[in-house]
């Protein structure tokens, strides 16, 4: 799901359905070899880089290599959908920004027959007029957004934490009908990362060709940037708080619950909640009856302190501005009492949300409320706990386990990996060091699931 801070947009509940048929140009691929794909993979993750922020950019991104020769494209990190995308370099509507970050398909179009193609479709009856027709999608937004484009298979290369190095062939999709709501303007990426659980999501096929465990996670930093992983290596072996996935309509995105609401570790009337996890939202959103709730809660204890509402300033719906113009959280954390979310069927099982998990402060010197009403924004009664609300915390879903999990951690540093001699980060992208040429390292192999 994306929901961003301009215009509060991008909420992204997926819909998928066939869209009429697309002609794409050619270009040779890579030599293939063997499939090395062995079972001791599975104790590895690909580490990557996040960029990005919550308030001002309002999203994080990780740099992926597709294709051959490698190319770089900047995408949208979302765990609450399953397909990736990226731009299309064609006749397009509604392109995004970055010109130089488009993607030209080689003869590499998924067909209607493929299975993976009926999964990207919302009618159970999936019926193709050709066995060569191309497989067509269409990504929906809650907000009235949209993607449409074809299914493409490519390699995308991985470096592992035990040393390996993968090219597999990795369908995703090429978008060449944008559509964005309101107004807000194409977004700075080339497109979207899909981490939700779909059987069209990168992990999922990753895990089919047997290189990782069906886990994925991220760890972003209050102070910006973070990392992305898939598999299970880099999450620590005690500290981590556990609760059950719930069963999923869309079985696309991460959610848990029942919780309640704590205040300053109190009870709260907020309780009986339903959470979606989502890396792709800026902020976090609750029904209105719930958000109504938190804003009484929050004003009141205000009250007597040296805040007064601003309405004047745009970042969001309700601020206040002090004193003096803020510079950081730390200037108005004495304000402020912690959150906390209670998971009522997990004992003693909760997530801490101190003031720098539900506030920003904006450029003009105000201490916001990061918690918004979702029912207001069209997601009717659904509660997300979007990047605000996730920062500093590695979260780890684990489809494999059905559960989700999170623990205080630093998120500026990189666990269990070797470290680059240049800098503090290894070789995720590794195409972006050389190791992916012209020629094939003697440890790298394609991976062919066709």
């Amino acid at each position: 799901m994306d929901v961003r801070t301009k215009g509060i947009a991008l909420l992204t509940l997926l819909l998928f359905s066939a869209i009429s048929s697309f002609s794409i140009s050619a270009a040779n691929q890579p030599h293939k070899v063997k499939n090395l794909a062995t079972p001791h993979r599975l104790s590895s993750a690909a580490v990557f880089k996040v960029q990005g922020n919550v308030y001002p950019l309002g999203h994080y991104t990780v740099s992926l290599n597709i294709g051959y020769p490698p190319k770089l494209y900047d995408l949208d990190i979302d765990s609450g959908s399953d397909i990736t995308w990226v731009q299309c370099d064609a006749p397009c509507k509604g392109c995004t920004k970055p010109r130089d970050q488009l993607y030209k398909p080689n003869h590499n179009l998924v067909k209607c027959v493929d299975q993976l193609c009926s999964e990207v479709n919302l009618s159970t009856d999936h019926n193709c007029a050709s066995p060569d027709d191309q497989c067509d999608y269409e990504v929906e937004y809650a907000d009235n957004g949209s993607s449409l484009g074809v299914l493409v298979r490519d390699y995308i290369p991985f470096q592992f934490t035990n040393g390996s190095v993968a090219r597999p062939k990795i369908a995703f999709g090429c978008g060449y009908d944008q559509k964005y709501s309101g107004s807000t303007a194409p977004p700075s990426t080339a497109g979207v990362l899909g981490l939700g659980n779909g059987r069209a999501s990168i992990l999922i096929q990753l895990h089919s060709l047997g290189l990782i465990r069906n886990v994925v996670g991220h760890c972003l930093s209050t102070g910006g940037g973070g990392f992305l992983f898939f598999g299970d290596d880099p999450i620590p072996s005690s500290g981590i708080f556990w609760t059950s996935m719930l069963p999923s309509s869309s079985e696309k995105h991460y959610s848990s619950g029942p919780a309640e609401l704590l205040f300053n570790g109190n009870p709260t009337n907020v309780k009986g909640l339903e959470l979606i996890f989502d890396s792709g939202s800026s902020y976090t959103y609750f029904n209105s009856i719930a958000y109504q709730d938190i804003v009484n809660l929050v004003t009141n204890d205000l009250k007597g302190k040296q805040l007064t509402r601003e309405a004047g300033d745009p970042s969001l719906p309700i601020c206040w501005k002090g004193p003096k113009s803020f510079k950081s959280i730390s200037d108005v954390k004495k304000y402020f009492k912690p959150l906390a979310l209670s998971f009522t069927k997990t004992k003693n099982v909760q997530m801490d949300l101190p003031p720098e998990a539900y506030l920003i402060i904006t450029k003009h010197g105000n201490v916001c409320l990061g918690i918004l009403d979702g029912t207001e924004v069209g997601l009717e009664n659904l509660n997300i706990i979007g990047d605000i609300s996730l920062q500093d915390k590695m979260v780890i879903y684990d489809n494999e386990k059905q559960q989700i999990g999170w623990v205080s951690s630093n998120c500026d540093r990189l666990p269990n990996v070797e470290r680059d001699s240049e800098g503090d980060f290894p070789h995720p992208n590794a195409a972006n060091f050389g190791i992916f040429g012209n020629g094939c390292p003697a440890s790298s192999e394609d991976i062919d699931d066709q």
